[in-house]
């Protein structure tokens, strides 16, 4: 799988206080694939996508190595590994607009007009053209979610991780949300790894599901 673009989880163990997680998990995530890590709350579920991202609480053992596009990314600060995580949270800034909530996941160097331009087209593709100027309280959950994703995916990432990020949406916007970011990560190609412990995400999802816990 060496370069292919995949995530590889290669033996990975997750122990706190003596006891083990997760033990010896190996996993391959395709470009343009979703997989599922389900398991109850207190599993390691998300402390394995904390891991992925380079921050993990340090009361927890791990062991095991990642590698991303072929590229061992077990020991590499957060900022270099190019992955990107939503949360059950949106975790969008107060105190910047919606475009600059935008802005931030741009690369600091652009320029003006192609930050602009970026943002922009960001804003049409989560069906929110002019809403560069709003404030991120005056947006529904769905639009919230639509903008933390976008904010993601304009970092550029490699693989996407989802901490459960549909959790908190009611149900009849789940589906469309769902819809959303699966569909935006897959057209790009990105390794996708969802954890979750609602069969109704893995199931949306339609890929592998790994049980744990």
């Amino acid at each position: 799988m060496s370069g292919d673009g995949s995530l590889v989880l290669d033996g990975v163990t997750v122990a706190l206080d003596g006891a083990t997680l997760i033990a010896g998990l190996d996993l391959a995530v395709a470009p343009g694939e979703i997989v599922t890590v389900m398991g109850p709350s207190g599993s390691g579920k998300s402390t394995l996508l904390a891991w992925l991202c380079g921050a993990a609480d340090p009361a927890f053992r791990i062991a095991g190595r990642a590698t991303l596009d072929g590229a061992d990314i077990t020991g590499l600060p957060p900022e270099a590994r190019r992955v990107g995580i939503l949360f059950q949270d949106d975790l969008l800034f107060p105190h910047l607009s919606v475009g600059g909530n935008l802005a931030f996941g741009l690369p600091p160097g652009l320029a003006g007009p192609e930050r602009r331009a970026r943002i922009e087209a960001a804003l049409e593709e989560a069906e929110l053209p002019g809403f560069a100027d709003r404030d991120p309280a005056t947006l529904s959950g769905g639009q919230r979610a639509r903008i933390a994703l976008m904010r993601t995916l304009l970092a550029a990432p490699k693989a996407l991780l989802l901490d459960e990020p549909f959790s908190r949406l009611d149900a009849a916007l789940r589906d469309r949300i769902r819809c959303f970011v699966f569909g935006h990560a897959t057209e790009r190609g990105l390794p996708v790894l969802l954890v979750t412990h609602d069969p109704d995400d893995a199931r949306a999802a339609g890929g592998k599901v790994v049980e744990i816990g």
